[in-house]
């Protein structure tokens, strides 16, 4: 198990971007086969642009990845985070690592940007989608991107995580990211189960409703039990949501410039 974590540490870019891709392509094909739903819109100027805001994010990650290659060297030779200060087994320590970052650099700062009226106006465009489907978790403001890698890299620090397994979380919140935004139906018998642990397709769904209540639950992104926990998690049938906002322009969801726009936009009135 070591042995295999610690491949995560040397991980080229080329691969992490391949990864980006297979996931993509593994949820692209379910949504042919088992659509929860049949938008009638033009698959490839959605997800067209989706995409260019997936190129703004990995951007950001480049320049944060740059930036934040003193801290894990910093984290390796100071022994700082609360993981350097106690010895668990390997599996135990790693096990931490991915909750921590899944807690604070995803439900938290999730909640946040729900929360926060300043925020909200960034997260917006992710919400703002009116035909969910796995390319929508490609679909962030870079400011909104970049406050999450901001709370990423907080939570490094507090924990002391070490590159591999930092790594290894991204890899896995990926998959997570593309896999529960995807526009499919799994069968109940399936998703309530798998929901008890994790944030399932039918289970984010409700997240990307175009008004509250539903809009403030199912805020995490790979364990479900942070919404269970702290009370924001909801389950029912996807099939009564309808996406994007109540607030915004949606003959305008798929137009970048509006959508870069949102956070200036004084005429969208939000009562966060």
């Amino acid at each position: 198990m070591e042995d295999f974590i610690g491949l995560f540490e040397d991980l080229p870019a080329i691969q992490k971007l391949l990864w980006v891709v297979a996931c993509l392509l593994f949820v692209w094909i379910l949504e042919g086969a088992i659509p929860l739903v049949r938008h009638e819109y033009s698959k490839w100027k959605h997800d067209g642009t989706n995409l260019v805001f997936l190129l703004f994010s990995l951007i950001i990650n480049v320049l944060v990845g740059i930036a934040t290659i003193g801290v894990f060297f910093w984290i390796s030779e100071s022994n700082i985070g609360l993981l350097q200060m106690v010895e668990l087994p390997f599996f135990v320590e790693l096990l931490i690592a991915v909750m921590a970052l899944d807690f604070i650099a995803q439900y938290v700062v999730h909640y946040m940007l729900h929360r926060v009226k300043w925020m909200w106006k960034f997260h917006m465009v992710h919400h703002s989608d009116t035909k969910v489907d796995a390319t929508t978790g490609t679909r962030h403001h870079p400011g909104d991107y970049l406050l999450r890698e901001c709370f990423a890299i907080g939570t490094v620090i507090l924990f002391g995580i070490p590159v591999s397994f930092y790594v290894f979380y991204r890899i896995c919140t990926i998959f997570f990211t593309y896999f529960s935004h995807a526009n499919i139906i799994l069968p109940k018998w399936l998703d309530k189960p798998l929901s008890y642990i994790f944030i399932t397709p039918n289970v984010h769904k409700f997240h990307h409703h175009f008004e509250r209540p539903w809009t403030d639950t199912n805020f995490g992104n790979i364990f479900s039990i942070w919404d269970r926990v702290f009370g924001t998690f909801v389950y029912d049938d996807p099939r009564k949501i309808k996406y994007g906002l109540d607030v915004t322009d949606e003959s305008k969801d798929e137009n970048i410039g509006y959508q870069l726009g949102l956070p200036l936009n004084k005429s969208i009135k939000t009562d966060y």
